[in-house]
């Protein structure tokens, strides 16, 4: 299915001496979150407050703060309800990837559903960003074995790159035995597409997660610093993912269950001090950019 893990020549170099690395925000509001599908209903989604657009613009400000790019993933949902946001995005210099429209896991549905809302979420940010989106990420990582069929989807859609196949065992996703290196894959109907998984660490046999969201807040910062080293010193680029609503401690609770309210609450009172702290000890790009440091796309 793809080209083994490896270690491929550094991409271009940040200003630690180290490969720049993948910096990307999901783009949804908290009440977007597949945790909390069964307590809020898609159509009443318009009747929570809105947090995105604010939250959004602090995470742009946290970047600007430090000098970095990133890629932003945007549902088309978000996109259409608040249309000023994706210029901003790109105005202050970032990527702008697609994050599907509806935030509906992929393995909830058909092929032509997922090419309808791919499609739809893809012309309007491009036509809010003027310009080609070459980036997808599934909702919550939902490109598993049984729905590896979307790959195919997004290469006849025009997409370059997916980010979407997590290399971890976990109740709503993940692909334990992927490689865990970017690369080029071939998918099942013979197209090619790149795949910048979600970074793990191989650690006595076993993949730790460690790439952002809830890991993030659940591990010791020193822990995944660490880790993200370790990844980097082999001469594997990571990509590091985070969603808005993480740097709102003060968002409206949702009255769920105990595992979802863990999972989503966790920490969220640090998460913007931690992600500072990780803006300073690595160099981030755009994910574009570090594909194309590594000869996976053009720039």
């Amino acid at each position: 299915m793809a080209e083994p893990d490896g270690t491929a020549a550094d991409g271009p170099e940040g200003t630690n001496g180290g490969p720049l690395q993948a910096m990307t925000v999901d783009v949804e509001d908290y009440y977007h979150v597949a945790a909390f599908a069964d307590d809020i209903a898609r159509e009443d989604w318009t009747k929570w407050p809105s947090r995105v657009e604010a939250n959004t613009e602090r995470m742009l400000d946290v970047l600007d703060g430090a000098g970095a790019r990133a890629t932003f993933f945007v549902l088309g949902w978000v996109a259409e309800r608040h249309p000023s946001l994706v210029p901003r995005i790109v105005a202050r210099g970032h990527e702008v990837g697609c994050h599907g429209y509806s935030h509906r896991l992929i393995y909830a549905q058909s092929p032509d559903e997922f090419r309808a809302e791919t499609r739809r979420a893809k012309a309007v940010l491009e036509d809010q960003g003027g310009a080609p989106v070459a980036g997808y990420r599934a909702a919550t990582f939902s490109i598993v074995k049984r729905t590896l069929w979307a790959l195919d989807v997004l290469a006849e859609e025009g997409f370059l790159y997916d980010s979407s196949i997590f290399p971890v065992m976990h109740d709503r996703y993940g692909i334990p035995g992927a490689p865990r290196a970017p690369h080029r894959m071939t998918t099942e109907k013979g197209a090619t597409i790149v795949e910048f998984p979600i970074t793990v660490l191989n650690l006595l046999g076993m993949n730790l997660p460690l790439a952002g969201g809830g890991y993030f807040r659940l591990f010791p910062y020193g822990l995944t610093r660490w880790g993200l080293r370790r990844v980097a010193a082999g001469g594997r680029s990571f990509v590091f993912y985070c969603h808005p609503w993480e740097v709102d401690p003060d968002q409206p609770r949702v009255r769920t269950r105990w595992l979802s309210r863990f999972r989503h609450y966790n920490n969220l009172d640090r998460c913007e001090d931690r992600l500072r702290r990780l803006l300073g000890d690595f160099r981030f790009g755009t994910a574009r950019e570090v594909l194309a440091g590594r000869g996976l796309l053009s720039a």
